[in-house]
């Protein structure tokens, strides 16, 4: 049998603007993960089961353009393999689906990992990180390539889109408090209203993707001295431009301002909103009572991190 794991992620910085040509920042969270394992079986066929999502089938009986399907034939196709072999496929997640983690490219980067490897020709983290951004296609339509990055590569990111991701030091180690709203959004959906509004008036919203990546530019500096007062105010400003863009939601506020009241240095959405996660700043020894208040606002879960 062959196996391999992949982390989830959080951008801290930068997104939505990221699709547009400005750098966002992600680090990984390897709280959470995603496994794959394949090995050989003794039925005709590769055959797919992911009981976190209710699915059990053959290859072949499932759509080109389901995710997982989809990426085991990219590495089929990657490898020259034209005859299907036959293997089990079995897929598992700790990542909550939908709210802004990196669920999607987890799964993938991690199925991709596995079955190469049981195929004897494991692919290089570039062309893993290549086929999963295909895969992310399906899930987010016009994807910026950030979730696939920083989850191949497991390392903090500074990414602009079309550019050679480049990882980043971090000058002092800090703690992130996630929260989860329990919303499931649809990235796909929301980064399709940011692009209707962009094509509405497009000189309005360049402008706006222009102060959001200075402030990701700004971050990255700041994490890269250690200067991390910096940090919690340029995440409230990022907060502000998110809400301009309309993407957040009654639930994320919610956990936004308990998570300041509690004493969090900065908050903000992370990932497409409308949903999903949120994430705050705050010094290690106040993070658990960031994460009761959050709870308490009603946080279905949360995990505290340290990048």
């Amino acid at each position: 049998m062959s196996s391999a794991s992949a982390p989830g992620k959080i951008i801290l910085f930068g997104e939505h603007a990221v699709v547009y040509g400005r750098p966002a920042l992600a680090v990984p969270v390897r709280q959470v993960q995603a496994t794959a394992e394949v090995e050989a079986s003794s039925r005709s066929g590769v055959w797919i089961a992911a009981p976190d999502i209710g699915l059990a089938s053959e290859l072949a009986q499932l759509a080109s353009d389901q995710p997982l399907a989809a990426a085991v034939r990219g590495v089929f196709s990657a490898l020259g393999i034209a005859g299907f072999p036959a293997i089990q496929i079995r897929i598992s997640s700790s990542i909550p689906v939908a709210s802004g983690l990196g669920s999607g490219a987890a799964v993938s980067v991690a199925l991709i990992r596995a079955l190469s490897a049981h195929l004897g020709q494991p692919l290089s983290d570039e062309q893993v990180s290549a086929l999963t951004f295909e895969i992310e296609k399906l899930h987010h339509g016009t994807p910026s390539g950030i979730d696939n990055t920083v989850v191949t590569y497991a390392r903090p990111v500074y990414f602009v889109k079309g550019q050679p991701p480049e990882t980043f030091k971090v000058g002092a180690p800090f703690t992130i408090v996630i929260g989860d709203t329990g919303v499931a959004a649809s990235t796909k959906a929301v980064v399709s209203d940011v692009r209707q509004l962009w094509q509405t008036a497009p000189r309005r919203w360049e402008d706006v993707f222009d102060r959001v990546g200075k402030i990701a530019r700004q971050a990255r500096a700041a994490i890269e001295s250690g200067d991390l007062s910096a940090l919690g105010p340029l995440m409230d400003a990022n907060q502000a431009l998110l809400q301009i863009m309309s993407v957040s939601s009654p639930e994320l506020e919610r956990l936004l301002s308990a998570a300041r009241a509690a004493g969090a240095q900065g908050a903000k959405l992370s990932g497409g909103g409308r949903g999903g996660n949120m994430i705050a700043l705050a010094a290690k020894e106040k993070a658990p009572a960031v994460a009761e208040a959050l709870l308490s606002a009603g946080a279905k879960r949360t995990i505290i991190t340290q990048v």
